[in-house]
């Protein structure tokens, strides 16, 4: 199978090119840095340097390929408004680029990895491929909105023909995760968490490598159509914190910061800054203070022979060194 790969040098991009070395697979991975995507190529992946802003370029390298995978994107919660053109860019206009790309090269099967936040806030459901979220609520962040922007485009270019499989990973963890939900739960292992923050957000966490094979076996026995989800078990954080901190043989962290205190600080403007705090903090806290992202993998489990494994195993395999 060969197959050309978007965001190969990104957390979950290495876990998938990983797997589908290791299924045989011949991969073209596009990456904006080079220098971020060291060891690729120790892998026998052929590494092209690339921003995906131009969609006849992609055209000529995609074709003759058996699937496209889609995993390039900006994850960020809190960014400043002068950011807001290049994450729009990143996630809705280079995913409609590569998908039009990929459609006019005649590829055969393309996977176009989304994200269970595209569903919002479910407001303590756990939720299936079939829910729809209420618009009129708005969006929780820049990026959930940009994601969701993203997950239609993709789901149009479904509905005309296109041979799209969508996967939709929820709260991904693992080392060299480097978003705050990562760093709390990294942190509680190794013992040096102070605190939780947001401890009331509601995430399905689930093994990088888990999520990887996931989106491998839906680039392999996907039903062209279908969107599947990949999450694990649904919980708070600060849930997470504590099998975290066991899994690491470390006790939890005591101190949980209250949300409310967050949202003081994200008032307080350049002196919120001075105290530590993202100028965008009251986005970060909006996004997480009670919000859940709960989402069932039923389906991806009996369609996709999905299995992943228990959280506290999962920990000690993602931060123990392993």
């Amino acid at each position: 199978m060969r197959v050309y790969l978007t965001g190969g040098a990104g957390f979950i991009g290495r876990a998938t090119v990983r797997r589908l070395i290791t299924h045989g697979g011949s991969v073209v991975a596009v990456v904006r840095e080079p220098d971020r995507a060291a060891g690729l190529a120790d892998l026998g992946v052929e590494v092209v340097s690339g921003d995906l802003s131009s969609l006849e370029g992609m055209v000529g390298r995609m074709r003759g390929t058996d699937v496209v995978i889609h995993l390039a994107g900006s994850y960020r919660i809190g960014i400043a408004r002068s950011e807001r053109p290049a994450m729009f860019d990143a996630n809705v206009g280079a995913t409609k680029r590569v998908l039009d790309a990929a459609i006019a090269a005649g590829v055969p099967r393309i996977v176009h990895v989304s994200t269970v936040n595209v569903f919002g806030d479910t407001k303590g459901r756990i939720v299936d491929e079939g829910y729809r979220r209420d618009l009129h609520h708005g969006f929780v962040s820049y990026y959930d909105e940009t994601k969701y922007l993203a997950h239609v485009a993709a789901v149009e270019r479904m509905r005309a023909g296109a041979p799209i499989v969508i996967a939709m990973p929820a709260s991904v963890y693992g080392r060299g995760d480097h978003s705050g939900t990562g760093e709390q739960l990294q942190a509680a292992f190794e013992g040096t968490a102070r605190y939780i923050a947001l401890g009331d957000l509601g995430i399905s966490p689930v093994h990088v490598d888990d999520v990887a094979a996931g989106i491998v076996a839906a680039a392999e026995v996907g039903r062209v159509g279908e969107s599947y989800i990949l999450a694990g078990k649904n919980m708070r954080l600060r849930d997470a914190v504590e099998v975290a901190a066991r899994a690491g043989g470390r006790r939890p962290p005591r101190l949980e910061i209250p949300a409310r205190l967050l949202r003081a600080m994200a008032r307080l403007g350049p002196l919120g800054d001075a105290l530590g705090s993202s100028a965008n903090l009251s986005e970060v806290v909006s996004a997480a203070d009670g919000v859940t992202y709960w989402a069932s993998s039923a389906k991806a489990s009996l369609k996709l022979g999905f299995a992943p494994r228990e959280i506290e195993a999962g920990m000690r395999d993602a931060f123990g060194g392993r």
